[in-house]
């Protein structure tokens, strides 16, 4: 049997392929931003907005629009997942959500489970690759629903926390809470980010879902894995359900 754990006081959430299919990221927002890109690159290059963007980039991609735009290709080709260019996705990103050209589909069980979860007390934070303004956009423009940014106490991406496969990233991000590692529960597809998280004194789930990478028998076995939210459930004094947890 586990043994008798702490309150859990936080939620701490990776977004793609754990709250939103891969799919709307590969399929919608990495194509819309490399389509939106040569007409801002034309218009706006030396615009006091865009500015910042352009020179957060390496000098050899700011010798002109031409080499500016190669790089961003070559970089979300290979999913590099640097923080320049998450910010100047969210960037490019943030019209196309407020044209409606597209909303973000967060799976079913997704936002009942965060409405119920904020309902009880406990914190809700982001930690995802992609910059925290995107993550704002992400969730300022749900399918269905809206505006879901107020849920949302804190969030954390590779420029203000680190890394996502590194230990000393979920320190942080607890320090930043004002809390204890061990009160804070981490959502995640992935399984390297899964076991930082575990080193650094997290709880933490493998959340599995369709068109993700498929899990290992190895993986299986060595973390504890959901397909749905629905299966985190509280039991009392709002503590997370414990035969979720890590032996």
């Amino acid at each position: 049997m586990p043994e008798v754990l702490e309150e859990v006081k936080c939620v701490l959430l990776d977004i793609e392929g754990t709250v939103c299919p891969i799919s709307f990221v590969k399929d919608t927002l990495f194509p819309y931003a490399l389509n939106a890109l040569p007409h801002v690159l034309a218009e706006q290059w030396s615009s006091p907005d865009f500015v910042p963007y352009r020179d957060a980039f390496p000098a050899e991609a700011r010798r002109s629009p031409e080499a500016f735009e190669a790089h961003v290709q070559d970089l979300t080709r290979r999913d590099v997942k640097i923080a320049y260019l998450k910010e100047l996705q969210g960037y490019l990103w943030q019209t196309g959500y407020s044209t409606g050209a597209y909303s973000t589909p967060l799976f079913d069980d997704v936002v009942p489970q965060l409405k119920h979860w904020h309902a009880s007390s406990v914190q809700l934070a982001i930690y995802s690759s992609g910059s925290v303004f995107a993550q704002k956009l992400l969730f300022a423009h749900v399918k269905g629903h809206g505006d879901l940014t107020a849920l949302i106490t804190d969030w954390f991406d590779t420029a203000n926390a680190g890394p996502k496969t590194e230990e000393g990233s979920y320190r942080r991000i607890a320090m930043a809470l004002d809390l204890q590692c061990n009160n804070v529960l981490f959502l995640s597809d992935n399984v390297r980010e899964t076991e930082a998280a575990l080193a650094a004194g997290m709880k933490a789930i493998v959340v599995e879902r369709p068109g993700n990478a498929p899990l290992s028998d190895a993986d299986k076995k060595n973390f504890e894995v959901v397909d749905s939210l629905h299966e985190i459930s509280f039991a009392t004094e709002n503590k997370i359900d414990a035969r979720f947890w890590k032996r």
